[in-house]
């Protein structure tokens, strides 16, 4: 039986949906040439793995598994960003309900945990992400800057809000201006996806 390969998820939204704070030439390519080049680089480095086993032949097993963990992390952290994200205006400008009630908790209110995640997002090295993950142990919330697409990433930590903060992402609509691509994001995260993963987590934690 032939495997099932990776594919590039359908956006919840069209590609002019997220302006003005990110253009519709700038998700294009974002999308159809970044991710879906992470999505092409898995399947093909699968594909030799399993050619190499099929027929008994030997590869160089380091290199793959490194590299294919690099782009997994690429499609996987992409595939959650472009859900992490609606139209301006069809969501609620912060999170509400469980969520809201832990960032208050551990953040001391909305305004701080932003404060935080944008200052991650904007002090990330090179390319990387900035991560807000649930503890599937405690419960508790956690901020991360995962390197790449696969450093830094506690294996028990399960991610509900990335933003990519690799050139990519933004360089068309705010060239090397960083922080003015965080501020911009604030204004079409979807919080009622992420606090819909959040619940989803919580459920499972005893």
């Amino acid at each position: 039986m032939e495997r099932k390969l990776y594919t590039l998820p359908k956006l919840p939204y069209d590609f002019k949906d997220l302006e003005p704070y990110i253009s519709e030439g700038q998700l294009n390519i974002h999308y159809t040439k970044h991710h879906q080049a992470y999505v092409n680089k898995a399947n093909s480095l699968v594909q030799q793995l399993d050619e190499s086993r099929m027929k008994g032949t030997e590869v160089d097993f380091k290199a793959i598994a490194k590299e294919l963990s690099f782009n997994l992390g690429g499609h996987l952290l992409h595939s959650l960003f472009w859900e992490n994200m609606a139209p301006a205006g069809e969501g609620k400008r912060q999170p509400t309900g469980p969520l809201s009630e832990s960032i208050d908790r551990q953040y001391g209110g909305f305004d701080r945990f932003r404060k935080e995640f944008s200052q991650i997002a904007s002090t990330a090295e090179g390319s990387a992400w900035a991560a807000l993950s649930v503890c599937r142990e405690t419960g508790r919330l956690t901020l991360f800057q995962i390197e790449k697409h696969n450093v830094n990433i506690a294996p028990a930590y399960s991610l509900i809000l990335v933003l990519d903060v690799w050139e990519h992402a933004y360089y068309l609509d705010y060239r090397n201006e960083r922080p003015k691509f965080i501020e911009a994001f604030w204004n079409i995260v979807d919080w009622d996806e992420v606090g819909r993963r959040f619940s989803e987590i919580q459920k499972g934690i005893v």
